[in-house]
């Protein structure tokens, strides 16, 4: 199935449509009299800080908001991104969503390549993350981590838990930020639980430091609000002094989907990109 984009400020319901077109609706709520009423609860509700329209009807359309419909966002410039239209892709057939009752290993049955968040407008493409046939080997997801013994050690842990496949893909944005997306899959939910509780995250910083960022700590100003239903994050940012480049990363644990976003910059890599990033991200696993 796939979701068709729907405007933020009218939306009703999120309509889905299978593989061979056919629509599957559904009765639609009575329409409030006072549309304006309405609108005025959903700009409120809608999110805080950034974009975090969590929960079944997921609004993709939310990187086109204007700034004025998000209480804290009402300035000229905050700094985000512009995203194309990003859509869910579509299932195969007869497979359930990762998160129907009748999924109960929580997998992602749609093409993982097509889970990614595309690169915002104007961006580069990081062609080394392209792999081959649009899967990352191994050894090129290790390349990430700083010290030799944490890859050796992270890559037998991915070989002994059943890894299926890493996607990724990269880009650097017009301010210069280089932003990095791995997606790992393996065969069930529990095993994803079990490597980011043992091996991967911790509560003041990971457990294994990336490159360029020997110490980070948990992000305490990464927004609540900002969870995605079945999606849980592990947001971490490096501490001062910075090395070459200032390094932010973040874990995503989703079903079946180990998720890591890392965002780097040099002088300072800003939060409201990174904050965007994640959340999106997050929606097209959830």
């Amino acid at each position: 199935m796939t979701t068709e984009q729907q405007p933020i400020g009218e939306i009703t319901e999120v309509t889905e449509v299978t593989e061979t077109g056919t629509p599957v609706t559904a009765d639609a709520p009575p329409v409030k009299k006072d549309r304006r009423v309405l609108r005025a609860v959903l700009r409120w509700t809608a999110a805080v800080v950034v974009f975090a329209a969590a929960g079944a009807g997921t609004a993709y359309g939310i990187t086109r908001m204007e700034r004025t419909d998000v209480p804290g966002l009402a300035t000229e410039s905050d700094g985000r991104w512009e995203y194309p239209a990003i859509v869910k892709p579509p299932l195969p057939s007869g497979s359930p969503a990762p998160f129907d009752k009748a999924n109960a290993a929580n997998s992602h049955y749609a093409d993982l390549r097509e889970l990614l968040l595309p690169a915002p407008e104007g961006a580069k493409a990081d062609k080394a993350l392209d792999g081959e046939d649009g899967w990352l080997a191994k050894k090129d997801f290790l390349a990430v981590y700083e010290d030799k013994d944490d890859r050796d050690a992270i890559g037998q842990l991915l070989t002994d838990q059943g890894l299926r496949h890493v996607a990724a893909r990269g880009w650097t944005a017009a301010d210069g930020t280089h932003t990095r997306i791995y997606l790992l899959q393996f065969e069930t939910a529990r095993v994803v639980d079990s490597l980011q509780e043992n091996s991967f995250t911790g509560y003041d910083a990971p457990q294994f430091a990336l490159k360029g960022a020997s110490e980070v700590h948990i992000d305490e100003k990464f927004p609540e609000k900002a969870e995605v239903e079945n999606v849980r994050h592990y947001a971490y940012g490096e501490a001062e002094p910075y090395g070459a480049e200032h390094v932010r990363e973040a874990y995503l644990v989703s079903g079946d989907v180990l998720g890591l976003v890392v965002q780097s910059k040099k002088g300072g890599a800003a939060a409201v990109p990174f904050q965007q990033t994640v959340v999106l991200q997050s929606q097209l696993l959830g």
